[in-house]
């Protein structure tokens, strides 16, 4: 299945790929990931599949959806193209006695048969595909018939949709990729999944970032997680600054905590797409 005809404008996804790579690989996202625990819970719940069911998690990374539904019987894959992002979704199944499936796998070109999955889930990670349409047809792909898509995913107007603006204003983000957080958008995941859908509901969910301090988020966003700690690393002194001072502004905008610390409310699609 082809939902978007390639064309020679069509960017070098391979290229930027290998960068998001190294990017995702780079900090320690394990550190990051582990604060979104609860939004991989509350999807498993929205999902409310029975135990046993074949479930594949897409751009897993340490694995909050894997954890969510490994702890509900399920028979989780767990898959990330970044290998040091499963490592830690091993760590932690292995912790928690969990038996759960991991492979290497780019969402874009998924290794598995037609239909081969009763669900087929991703929290935060598929949207952050530069190739959006092709990996959305994958997730479609190896879904089977009445099985569910259950994707957890930030919108424009949440505070990561804001902090991604303003990493945009400082380095220059791929030519030709849109943003990740149309994967957000209820007008963009229904163009593209209604066409294979029987229903798709869609809530907006909130997700609420508590950290010692704005500046304590920045540093440590800038020390483990890739994207950021990408965006710093190909700045001069000036621009470090400028950038540290930019996502502080950012902060300022959606934080409701009045006593030095950070709580930030960052609103997330939770999406549940029923295939036909």
């Amino acid at each position: 299945m082809n939902i978007m005809a390639q064309t020679p404008d069509t960017p070098d996804y391979t290229a930027i790929k290998t960068k998001q790579n190294a990017a995702w690989s780079s900090g320690d996202y394990k550190k990051i990931g582990v604060t979104l625990q609860i939004t991989g819970e509350e999807l498993a719940e929205a999902a409310d599949v029975a135990p046993g069911s074949k479930i594949l998690d897409v751009a897993a990374g340490n694995g909050n959806a894997t954890m969510a539904f490994a702890r509900r019987w399920c028979d989780v894959t767990s898959t990330d193209y970044v290998e040091s992002l499963l490592e830690g979704g091993r760590e932690r199944a292995a912790a928690e006695g969990l038996e759960v499936t991991f492979q290497v796998a780019d969402a874009e070109a998924l290794p598995f048969d037609d239909q081969q999955f009763d669900s087929v889930v991703s929290s935060f990670g598929v949207m952050f595909t530069p190739d959006q349409e092709q990996s959305a047809s994958e997730l479609v792909r190896v879904c089977r018939s009445g099985g569910k898509i259950a994707l957890a995913n930030w919108t424009p107007e949440s505070f990561i949709g804001a902090l991604f603006r303003t990493l945009g204003k400082h380095v220059a983000p791929p030519a030709g990729v849109a943003s990740p957080a149309r994967w957000g958008e209820r007008s963009w995941i229904g163009q593209t999944f209604e066409p294979h859908a029987r229903v798709i509901n869609m809530a907006m969910k909130t997700f609420n970032f508590r950290y010692p301090s704005p500046q304590h988020f920045v540093d440590f966003f800038r020390s483990f997680y890739g994207p950021v700690h990408k965006a710093f690393m190909a700045l001069d002194d000036a621009g470090k600054k400028a950038l540290n001072d930019d996502i502080l502004a950012t902060i300022d905008q959606f934080n409701v905590a009045e006593d030095g610390t950070m709580a930030v409310p960052s609103e997330y699609a939770e999406i549940i797409i029923i295939k036909s």
